[in-house]
């Protein structure tokens, strides 16, 4: 099931999303001080490439280093992603079908909106 899930995602848009959140990682990374986030950006785009049969776990028990780290990434408006992830899981679960797909952006939700400290499991 993952295999036809993420085949489907990738058509449907999972792609644009990959290659949404790795374009702005390398921008990111184009600056020593972006380095860190464009490094979050790239694992949401491996995360946004293939979501089936990957789980996001967030650790609760993180430095203050990554917690500062979140705060910046929520002040520089990339929770306006997480936004969108939760508009595309609600839009999404209204239909049976797209069931699956709203589980894969609540994943991509839960590491977009603090990525600092949230690995793929």
């Amino acid at each position: 099931m993952s295999i036809i899930g993420n085949i489907l995602w990738f058509i449907l848009g999972g792609f644009l999303i990959a290659l949404y959140y790795a374009f702005f990682g390398l921008l990111m990374c184009i600056t020593i001080v972006g380095i860190p986030f464009g490094i979050q950006l790239f694992k949401l785009a491996g995360l946004a490439l293939c979501p089936f049969g990957r789980d996001v776990e967030v650790m609760s028990d993180s430095g203050c280093l990554q917690v500062g780290f979140n705060i910046i990434w929520i002040l520089t408006g990339w929770w306006e992603v997480a936004v969108f992830h939760l508009t595309m899981a609600v839009l999404c679960a209204i239909t049976i079908i797209g069931i699956p797909f709203a589980k894969a952006h609540w994943r991509l939700l839960k590491m977009s909106f603090l990525p600092f400290g949230s690995t793929r499991a």
